[in-house]
């Protein structure tokens, strides 16, 4: 009788093994999970109330700042104050994806002409960056929107923006193309000053919106979709709040 029920036990365990066991490993990897999933088909992003991202608790709110536009004039938070922002980090010379978030902000610009719409970006080169380059590159883009401010400034303030009041990567690092690392996402930022996104389906907000693949490619050579279309539906919702 011992034999048979050692056997009954052997098979007990193995088939929980097969059944079970990858259910717990995909459960203790739920953050690659997350990551792999959240943009699926199946799997698509909510469109519910914007989340409010918060740190300690506290909502995160755009921060002060100072610093020169494309027309070298003094830029701060202030004249962000009531409209719905975009905010990216690029560098003019950048030869990777600089391009696309630019054109994909280019056609956001275009569809929200409301005086209440505006878009901040912050060169990450700021030295080589000055109001003058970065006056050719608004006009290199046909960009005649006032209330979208290219920034420069000091260095290390604007890096200190990126990487602690919107967690942002960006880094110079000369063993890269360009000499300048750095996300290729765009946070969203309401009219009263505060970082908002949707939620994902799994009720988490996804944080930031993917600015290096167009609404044409809709899903680039990696595997990654666009987030161009949804981040034109949340700002609507937010000039609508």
């Amino acid at each position: 009788m011992k034999k048979y029920s050692y056997v009954g036990i052997s098979f007990i365990i193995l088939l929980f093994g097969i059944i079970f066991v990858p259910r717990i490993v995909d459960r203790v990897k739920n953050t690659e999970i997350v990551s792999n999933t959240r943009m699926s088909k199946e799997n698509p992003i909510t469109n519910e109330t914007l989340a409010f991202l918060k740190i300690d608790g506290q909502k995160r709110q755009f921060p002060k700042f100072v610093f020169l536009n494309q027309d070298s004039l003094w830029v701060t938070q202030s004249d962000f104050a009531n409209k719905v922002t975009v905010v990216d980090f690029f560098f003019v010379n950048c030869p990777t994806i600089c391009p696309k978030m630019t054109s994909n902000l280019a056609l956001l610009s275009k569809q929200f002409t409301e005086k209440d719409f505006a878009i901040a970006s912050f060169t990450i080169n700021p030295v080589y960056d000055t109001p003058t380059r970065l006056k050719k590159y608004e006009e290199a883009y046909k960009i005649n929107n006032p209330d979208w401010h290219f920034l420069t400034g000091d260095r290390e303030k604007i890096y200190d923006l990126a990487r602690n009041h919107f967690n942002l990567f960006a880094e110079e690092n000369p063993d890269v193309v360009g000499g300048f690392e750095h996300s290729g996402y765009f946070a969203l930022v309401d009219k009263n000053g505060y970082l908002r996104s949707r939620y994902d389906q799994f009720g988490n907000p996804i944080v930031y919106y993917r600015g290096t693949v167009s609404l044409e490619e809709k899903v680039a050579d990696n595997g990654e979709e666009e987030q161009i279309s949804i981040l034109a539906q949340d700002i609507e919702k937010l000039l609508n709040e």
